[in-house]
């Protein structure tokens, strides 16, 4: 539904150019996407995965940015830091 935001959680073990793929798609039906990883190795595949999506989006002619912020996630009944990045139609 275009206008919405769909939030993904990514892990170490992601294939950033399945995560990219998925993120192209929403980004074009006009969503914004969030991807969180929590821990050094699903920041990485995150910021692959945005990297990516820019690529894959930058060949339609659809220019993206890549907002990173921190935010607290629950997980297992357990508060944690991760990282959130935006990646929204500019």
């Amino acid at each position: 539904m275009p206008g919405q935001m769909a939030i993904m959680r990514v892990s170490a073990r992601s294939q950033p150019k399945s995560v990219a793929g998925a993120v192209a798609g929403m980004i074009r039906g006009g969503e914004t996407v969030e991807l969180q990883a929590v821990g050094a190795g699903a920041v990485n595949q995150a910021v692959k995965a945005a990297a990516v999506a820019r690529g894959f989006l930058t060949e339609d002619g659809i220019d993206v940015v890549c907002i990173p912020r921190f935010v607290h996630v629950t997980i297992d009944g357990e508060g944690r830091m991760a990282i959130e990045i935006s990646v929204e139609r500019r």
